[in-house]
């Protein structure tokens, strides 16, 4: 009775065993779904990005009324809703400032 009810709780065990690899592999094929549809959604998203920055910087002129070079300028969003548009050469040098502090403060 004891090697009997032994085989039957090992035989519970694989069958839950199976059970859960079964629910894996059917959470493992919906999330890659979910992946793609995320890298899908990602893609769209930048390429719209790409557009709205090259229509943005397609109607920005400087003080001259020369259209402003997309190379040496980038369009900086603050966390208040403003927008600038700032020279490539302030934003590097404002990074580096604040890896700086970031490594002293390690």
């Amino acid at each position: 009775v004891a090697a009997q009810n032994c085989r039957k709780r090992k035989l519970n065990a694989i069958l839950n065993l199976e059970e859960d690899v079964c629910n894996l592999q059917t959470q493992k094929e919906s999330l890659k779904k979910e992946h793609s549809q995320c890298s899908r959604s990602i893609s769209r998203m930048k390429q719209k990005l790409n557009n709205l920055y090259r229509d943005i910087f397609s109607r920005l002129r400087d003080d001259q009324g020369r259209p402003v070079n997309p190379c040496q300028y980038v369009i900086h969003c603050s966390s208040d809703g403003s927008v600038f548009v700032i020279p490539k050469r302030l934003v590097k040098s404002e990074q580096k400032q604040g890896n700086e502090k970031e490594q002293k403060q390690k």
